[in-house]
Order: structure tokens, then C-alpha cells, then sequence
């Protein structure tokens, strides 16, 4: 039940942001919202630890567009952004702006992501309009500053998001370049599900008098998400669970340890019909965005990943996460997990244990604070079947989702100017011949008319062919001339260009060889 106390209005919220959170269903604040929110929102710089999927990103959301968009009278300026995001993936950057968008359009403000893997032309264009949000990679955006493309002496609020997946990736270096290029007056905010490996030393840097919120321990499970271990025979038994537990009608995540097992995976599901993509560092970014898109609308609904969608990547209901690949680090362990049950809801995650990954399982949930006991299954246990519950209809090659159907390969479609004249060309030299197209009779490629050549006079017809004549010239075996006897230097006829003889043995020319009409009528061979 909504309290006073933890609704948006009671803690401070702007009355045009209260009215977008309300339109989207949002009315209580999450626990990290609600303790963070009055220090945010007065200028306080403050260090927000929560589990994922916590609200940690509306709980720095909120503060960022609310400090931007009750600032008057100055205009917008080219380059030169007043709030800035740093995220460590591309994924997570994209899903901060879709959460930033609806709360600046109250205000009248712009926002953008910087981030690689796809031209930068847009969004320097972007940034030379102006813009009021950047959400950017550290990468792209160091690069961008670099080029002069974008300042950030005017950023008034700074967030880092996953600072500790950052240091992880051996960001730092680069985010704190970034931070000492923003105004040391402005306000700085840190939200992560953890706060260690170098994050601390950013925090002494850069933050002043932060306050530390955390609603959570650091490696605190999700009290709404069921875990279960499956304990396999062997691999050809593991293909089995893993295509059973996909077949069901609700959203399913599963991962993978490398790229290339990702890919394989969501081909083979496919085949067996079941619908699925990848989500990999592999992909270019429209592929990531396209797939992603066809996961949160329902087009798809098994999606296989690496770690790169173990943060931010946030699609509603995901009912089961499956680690087909049970991680190396306990902290992996949980944002993959956290990708299901998140913001209340609840679900379930299962692990996957081979004999030989047995003991390293152990030892990972042991670190995770993840009590759970292994159960031995196959594809038809009961324990299987509960989680799988309705098995979705198969999904034969020629109905499937358009992402996963293969590009149109040519086709002749295009109506452009060029392709018509070529479509018209064709139809009239099948009508001069009439024959099948690729039966040529009519005009020849490079000038003058002629019969059609075959493989093995293409070359010595050559002047034939500019006199009208399908008389073949003489050849003389061994001589290094062979005159055609029609033609004269008086002719005025083109030169042809190089044509590859490939006639038979014995005729005096060798397969491969070029032969060349000079001007006085006659060919000349060479290599």
C-alpha cells in the first residue's frame, strides 16, 4: 500500500515530474529512491548502493532533470551539456535514456547517448544543436572531447552509473580525465551495486561531503527470486534441459561464457523452433538495438547473452534466468540473476552444473550468499517441468520473427532510375534474341555487332566482330600475328580491349592468354 511518506510528491518531486511518473503507473518510491531523494534533489553530492534493479536509475534520474530544468533564462548551447551520465556499456546507456526522456520532455529538455560501435557523424550533429543530457561510454565521449566536439565546463550535475563494472573494464583512467573536466562546484552522484575495486578513490577525488545511502548489502540477493541448481549427467543431457527450459511461452534469459556459444545456442533454439536471439559484444549496435527491441516487445522471447546484458539491460518480465554457463565471479552471478524479479516482481533463476563444475559452483553461491540444494534432473524431471509451464508452440522456418529471418539477397526490387534501365535492357536483348537471357546475339559488350560468341572464340573474333562478320580470322600455329582478312589499317575501326582466349589445344593461342588487336589489324598475345 502507497504511504504518504514514500510517494513521489511527499519527497520532493516536482509537480511536472510527479505527473510523468504517475502516467507511467509510478506513484511509491523504491527504498533507494526514497533515502536518497532529499539529499539529491537539494544539491548534496551522494554516494546510492543498492541491489539491481533496485530504482537506482530513476533515484538519479529524478534529481538530474529536476536541477536542469528549473534553471532559467539561460539558453541552450552548442557542445556544451549541463547534466552528464557516465555508463560503462552501450546497453546501459540506452536504457538510462529511455528512463531520462519522459522526465526532461516535462521540462522542455534534450537528451542523447555518446557511445562506439556506430558513427559518430549523428552525434556530433546532435551535440552541435545542443543538448541539455549527455548519457555517453567514457570511450566515445573522451574521444568526442579530444576532437572538440563537446565541453563540459558547463555541467552542473555528474552521475556515474556501475562504477564498479567501470573499474572493472579499466575505465577509470578514462572517467577520471573526464570528471576533472567538469566544473569542481557541480554536483556529483554515484549509484552502483557495489562500491569497491578503485570506486573509492574516484569518491575521494571528486565528491564532496558525500552521504552514503545503501539499502542493500553489496552482495545481497533479491529476496523475491527463487534459485535452483540442476546437477547433469553429462553434456548431451545438459542440450536437453537447456531446450526444455526454453520452450516455455513466458520470457527467458540465458547465458553463455563466450560470444561465440552465444550465437550458437540462439541458431540451434531457432532451428529446433524456438525463437531466439544473441546479445553480444560481437553485434553491431543495430543488431544489439534490434534485438533487444524484438526481445521487450514479445516477438522473441528467449534471448541468450554474455555478460555484456548482465547490467542495465532491463526488459519486463523476465520470468527465468538460466546460467547455461555458471560465471567464474559471484558478483557476475547476481546481475545476471538480477535481470528477473526485478523492481518487486518475482522469478526464477536456475545453474546449470556439469560433474566437473560442481565444486566451483559451490564456492560461487557460497560467495554469493546463495543458499540453495542441488537437485539432479533430466529434460523430463518434475523439477524441470514446473519451471518450463506452458510450452509455447514451435515456430516453424517460414513463420518466423522478422529479426530472424534471413536479408533479402538482390531480387530486382529497386525502382531506382538506374535499376529500371537495366531491367529494360535486359528485356530487349531477350527479345532481339529470342532466347533465354545469356544468350547473346545482338549488340556486343564493348561495340559493333556480331554473332555470339562462345567460351572459346571470344578472343579471336574480336575483329570479326567490328566488321559485322561472324567469319572467324585466319590463325597461323606458331606465328606471333594472325590477320583477319576484312580488316585493313584504313578502317577507322576502335581497339578493342583485352579479351582472355581460352580456346582448345592446338590453335595456336594458350588458355589464359591476352590477346590484344593492334592497329594495323592484327592480334598481338601476351601474359
Amino acid at each position: 500500500m502507497t504511504t504518504s511518506s514514500s510517494t513521489f510528491s511527499a519527497l520532493g518531486v516536482p509537480h511536472p515530474l510527479v505527473e510523468v511518473l504517475a502516467a507511467q503507473g509510478k506513484t511509491e518510491a523504491f527504498p533507494i529512491q526514497v533515502d536518497t531523494l532529499a539529499d539529491t534533489l537539494a544539491g548534496r553530492d551522494v554516494l546510492g548502493r543498492g541491489k539491481t534493479g533496485s530504482g537506482k536509475t530513476l533515484a538519479f534520474s529524478i534529481p538530474m532533470v529536476a536541477r536542469i530544468g528549473m534553471r532559467t533564462g539561460a539558453p541552450r548551447r552548442a557542445m556544451r551539456p549541463l547534466g552528464l551520465v557516465l555508463a560503462p556499456t552501450r546497453e546501459l546507456a540506452t536504457q538510462i535514456l529511455a528512463t531520462i526522456e519522459p522526465l526532461a520532455a516535462a521540462y522542455g529538455l534534450t537528451a542523447m547517448t555518446i557511445f562506439g560501435g556506430v558513427s559518430q557523424h549523428r552525434q556530433v550533429q546532435q551535440l552541435q544543436r545542443g543538448v541539455d543530457i549527455v548519457v555517453a561510454a567514457p570511450g566515445r565521449l573522451e574521444d568526442l572531447m579530444k576532437q572538440g566536439f563537446v565541453g563540459l565546463d558547463a555541467v552542473e550535475i555528474t552521475v556515474l552509473d556501475e562504477a564498479d563494472h567501470m573499474a572493472d573494464l579499466g575505465f577509470l583512467p578514462g572517467v577520471t580525465r573526464i570528471l576533472k573536466a567538469t566544473p569542481s562546484n557541480g554536483q556529483r552522484l554515484l549509484f552502483s551495486a557495489t562500491l569497491d575495486n578503485g570506486v573509492d578513490k574516484l569518491v575521494k577525488q571528486f565528491l564532496t561531503n558525500p552521504i552514503l545511502h545503501s539499502v542493500d548489502e553489496a552482495n545481497s540477493p533479491v529476496a523475491d527470486m527463487t534459485h535452483h541448481v540442476f546437477e547433469l549427467a553429462g553434456a548431451d543431457e545438459k542440450k536437453r534441459v537447456v531446450e526444455a527450459l526454453a520452450s516455455g511461452s513466458g520470457r527467458r534469459l540465458l547465458f553463455m561464457r563466450t560470444k561465440h556459444q552465444a550465437k550458437k545456442l540462439a541458431k540451434q533454439l531457432t532451428a529446433n523452433g524456438i525463437p531466439a536471439v544473441d546479445l553480444h559484444g560481437n553485434l553491431s549496435q543495430p543488431a544489439r538495438d534490434r534485438n533487444l527491441a524484438a526481445f521487450g516487445e514479445g516477438s522473441v522471447r528467449v534471448m541468450v547473452a554474455t555478460d555484456v546484458a548482465a547490467r542495465g539491460v532491463h526488459v519486463d518480465e523476465i520470468e527465468l534466468v538460466v546460467h547455461v554457463d555458471p560465471p567464474v565471479e559471484h558478483k557476475a552471478y547476481l546481475h545476471r540473476s538480477g535481470r528477473t524479479a526485478r523492481a518487486g516482481a518475482s522469478g526464477d533463476v536456475v545453474t546449470l552444473v556439469l560433474p566437473e563444475q560442481r565444486r566451483d559452483t559451490a564456492a560461487l553461491l557460497k560467495r554469493a550468499a546463495i543458499s540453495v540444494q542441488p537437485q539432479q534432473v533430466r529434460a523430463d524431471s518434475a523439477p524441470v517441468i514446473a519451471l518450463v509451464g506452458e510450452v509455447a508452440p514451435r515456430v516453424a522456418a517460414d513463420a518466423l520473427p522478422a529479426v530472424l529471418r534471413p536479408p533479402v539477397q538482390g531480387g530486382g526490387n529497386s525502382q531506382g532510375a538506374n535499376a529500371q534501365r537495366k531491367r529494360a535492357n535486359r528485356g530487349e536483348q531477350g527479345s532481339s534474341q529470342g532466347g533465354p537471357r545469356g544468350q547473346r546475339g545482338g549488340q556486343s559488350r564493348r561495340g559493333g555487332s556480331g554473332a555470339g560468341r562462345s567460351a572459346g572464340t571470344a578472343a579471336l573474333g574480336a575483329s570479326a566482330a567490328r566488321a559485322g562478320s561472324a567469319e572467324q580470322p585466319r590463325r597461323h600455329h606458331g606465328d606471333s600475328t594472325a590477320r583477319s582478312a576484312e580488316h585493313s589499317p584504313s578502317s577507322g575501326a576502335r581497339r578493342q580491349g583485352s579479351r582472355r582466349a581460352s580456346t582448345p589445344a592446338g590453335s595456336g593461342i594458350r588458355v589464359g592468354q591476352v590477346v590484344r588487336p593492334n592497329t594495323s589489324g592484327g592480334q598481338r598475345r601476351g601474359r
